[in-house]
């Protein structure tokens, strides 16, 4: 992992009572799972970042890493 993608990893955090403790971007109400599924739906960045200006092109880079960390580590934990 780079230092690039530790700082970005740093975005994301989870709280318990906010979002139910569910990752979400830090300083914000939207959901990893948000940003997955708007991407999913045929979303551009450009339009996520428009529709929700609080965020930014790197926030959502930081949930599709943290997502991509995620599965990584399911698939191991379910590997063994």
């Amino acid at each position: 992992m780079t230092e690039e993608d530790m700082l970005l990893l740093k975005r994301i955090v989870q709280t318990p009572g906010i979002l139910g403790g569910r990752p979400r971007v830090d300083g914000t109400r939207v959901g990893v799972s948000h940003i997955l599924e708007a991407l999913a739906a045929g979303d551009t960045a450009d339009e996520i970042v428009e529709s929700l200006p609080w965020l930014t092109h790197d926030d959502i880079k930081a949930a599709l890493l943290y997502a991509a960390h995620s599965a990584e580590s399911a698939a191991i934990q379910a590997a063994e």
